[in-house]
């Protein structure tokens, strides 16, 4: 696995390598079916008081996938990773993706390798099924300066190797401060990219997320063709206490932004596969009940 990673950086920035440093598969999942999910995110309050009825009204709703926000000391929403795969088969439910942020306090500099509750956290998500392990931040200190963040970028591909040993890819998913933070002139996420092996780490774009700080989902597909296989669907409206950049989400067609163009590209031009949903902010509305009708907006435009 180690050979991997050090072939990567010994070929240079990926702006250099291009197309050809991106694997075959990812080309050719252009044409596999989409896979449509809900980040559990959405409805965090319900779940934390009621997880098996709320993961109940979600596959009512429609839902066949799910992606996890809450992996803590060893167990998802208060159960044991074996308890929960049995609630989730219950209820015909499965679990490709998970968000736990990967910490400095996970790599251990001295022994040069991943903390014990890092690895245990990888093996749960190999045994819960999940294809990705998803980090969806970055600690401050860890991107200070250009330097630093290139450095934690190498502990990226070699999360990527260890994901990879257990047949799971390591990817990372963005916010806001991704796109209006530069280091040395460069924009963060471009930094992030040209530093990661795709053949290790993809990317989770958040496509609501950029929007208030300039990101545009078409236009880094671009520029970065193939390294989305996963992307969080996800409407926008301006809002002065909005927490990313001056918006905040709502209800898939109800916003700003063209979601529908996003994903159909994304679908014949990405070879993007997993599309789950997020919604945050709800002016105001039930959030299962804007998980319905997000779903119903899925599948109208034949996302299902």
């Amino acid at each position: 696995m180690r050979s991997s990673r050090r072939k990567f950086l010994k070929s240079g920035a990926l702006a250099v390598a291009g197309a050809t440093m991106i694997p075959r598969q990812v080309w050719a999942s252009s044409s596999q079916k989409v896979v449509l999910g809900i980040q559990l995110y959405s409805v965090r309050e319900a779940m934390s008081k009621d997880p098996a009825g709320t993961l109940e009204k979600l596959a009512e709703m429609g839902y066949k996938t799910v992606e996890h926000a809450n992996y803590v000391r060893g167990k998802f929403y208060g159960y044991e990773p074996k308890e929960f795969k049995k609630l989730l088969s219950d209820l015909g439910l499965t679990m490709p993706t998970g968000h736990t942020v990967l910490r400095k306090e996970h790599w251990d500099a001295q022994r040069k390798d991943f903390t014990d509750e890092w690895k245990k956290l990888v093996e749960d998500a190999a045994y819960m099924g999940q294809k990705y392990v998803i980090s969806p931040s970055l600690e401050q200190s860890l991107r200070e300066t250009r330097s630093d963040l290139i450095a934690y970028m190498d502990i990226f591909n070699q999360c990527g190797e260890l994901c990879q040993e257990y047949g799971m890819k390591f990817g990372y998913h963005n916010h806001d401060f991704e796109f209006y933070t530069k280091l040395d002139g460069e924009v963060m996420y471009d930094i992030i990219l040209d530093n990661t092996d795709p053949n290790l780490v993809t990317q989770q774009m958040d496509i609501g997320n950029m929007y208030g700080a300039g990101g545009r989902a078409l236009e880094i597909l671009g520029r970065y063709p193939g390294r989305f296989e996963l992307l969080h669907v996800k409407d926008e409206i301006e809002s002065e206490t909005g927490p990313m950049s001056g918006y905040e989400s709502t209800v898939l067609g109800k916003g700003v932004i063209p979601v529908k163009d996003i994903l159909d590209t994304f679908k014949e031009k990405g070879g993007t596969i997993y599309y789950v949903v997020e919604q945050e902010a709800y002016q105001g509305k039930d959030p299962l009940q804007c998980m319905k009708e997000n779903y119903d907006q899925m599948k109208a435009w034949g996302y299902s």
